[in-house]
């Protein structure tokens, strides 16, 4: 994906051929004992009707019997049943500014998988159009910003985002997830960071170097802050609509965060996230917050600064190091290396049991690391959930 099109996931699986695998038993200190077994397609949960998602007590640190499993990235590209859509609808703007299309792009791995979240299909740049910044998200390209934002006179026509009258669409589809599926999973919303935006409009689509948004940084820091302080009030507003639509839980991506020194990211990144966890606790204390950002080992201690209730970790940390640096406060995300869904079935198996082993029961999700890859193996997905599934504690 480019960075920005971290989106739900999708899939056209119908049937998979029965997968067993040995019962594995083990305790490491207070972690869980897991017990996996495979049939080959993802069995309903034991109730139909529970007062609070799976995802949403296992966040509180409420007991659960396994830890809640969803992955990033999980609507589409990958996925024949999504690709099908996309020939009949070629435009990615289309299919995420669509409610039935939003909707049914959404859905598509709940009534496969039954995750224990359903995140909205949609894009972190979705609001830009009515913060008044052109944009366009091209096959084979990624974002285009068209006209780069790079002078006070360019920040100072950014308008603040108004989600009931941009993004409609958005708050309709939440509405419509919430209501199909029910409490039997968390209906997940999502945003961009300010500083993840920000370097997507500054350097007019996806960057290697970073070189422009860093020049405006530290040439021009007091334009770049006026353009933060914009986005940080816009998104907090944007996650306060989701939440008002149906949203349960909203995740933030600060996926360019990392290519800051960890003093510039406390200058330029962390105030600006405090201030959206701040703004949406005051109006939604009880809404959970995840925080992800790719790379961000050096970073994991600044980052639960920011006040989220979960940091989802990438996957070059070690799980059982990011917990213990983390605090027993902060709930973790994630985070088997994508790569993984490559290797074989008794391989995928062993690194869900080591993530899940290493992050000790409750105050976890399992995820993955960062969204899936394109070209992974379908029947591979269908296997992680179903391991996912019968893991307890």
């Amino acid at each position: 994906m480019s960075c920005s099109c971290i989106c739900s996931f999708t899939s056209s699986i119908s049937s998979s051929s029965t997968l067993t695998s040995p019962r594995k038993s083990f305790s490491v200190n207070s972690t869980p004992i897991i017990h996996s077994s495979l049939q080959g397609t993802v069995t309903q949960p034991k109730s139909s009707s529970v007062a609070e998602p799976l995802l949403l007590n296992a966040v509180r640190g409420k007991d659960v019997e396994r830890p809640p499993v969803w992955l990033m990235r999980q609507a589409g590209r990958y996925m024949k049943s999504y690709q099908i859509i996309c020939e009949k609808h070629p435009s990615f703007r289309e299919r995420s500014e669509n409610v039935d299309l939003v909707v049914e792009i959404s859905l598509q791995p709940w009534n496969v998988f039954k995750p224990d979240g359903v995140i909205l299909f949609s894009d972190i740049l979705t609001p830009l159009s009515g913060m008044n910044i052109p944009f366009d998200i091209v096959k084979g390209k990624g974002p285009v910003i068209f006209n780069p934002l790079l002078t006070a006179d360019d920040v100072d026509q950014v308008r603040e985002f108004v989600p009931e009258e941009s993004v409609p669409y958005v708050g309709e589809a939440l509405t419509i997830l919430r209501k199909e599926v029910e409490n039997k999973a968390a209906v997940l919303g999502f945003v961009g960071a300010p500083f993840t935006l920000a370097s997507y409009v500054v350097e007019g689509g996806s960057s290697k170097h970073f070189t422009k948004i860093k020049r405006l940084a530290f040439s021009q820091p007091k334009v770049l802050h006026a353009l933060l302080q914009k986005f940080a009030s816009s998104m907090a507003k944007y996650i306060q609509y989701q939440a008002d639509s149906g949203a349960q839980t909203v995740q933030i991506f600060d996926s360019w965060a990392t290519e800051l020194s960890p003093v510039d990211f406390e200058e330029f990144s962390l105030p600006y996230l405090k201030q959206i966890v701040d703004t949406v606790k005051q109006s939604h204390p009880n809404l959970p917050l995840i925080l992800y950002a790719s790379g961000s080992g050096g970073l994991l201690e600044r980052l639960a600064l920011t006040g989220v209730d979960v940091v989802s970790l990438d996957w070059s940390v070690d799980m059982a190091e990011g917990r213990k640096r983390l605090g027993p406060d902060v709930a973790v995300q994630g985070n088997v290396d994508p790569g993984v869904l490559f290797g074989s079935k008794e391989f995928i198996t062993n690194r869900i049991n080591d993530v899940v082993r290493k992050a000790g029961k409750g105050k976890h999700i399992l995820n993955l690391g960062h969204g899936i890859v394109v070209g992974t193996p379908e029947e591979n997905v269908a296997h992680f959930f179903e391991v996912a599934k019968g893991i307890r504690y």
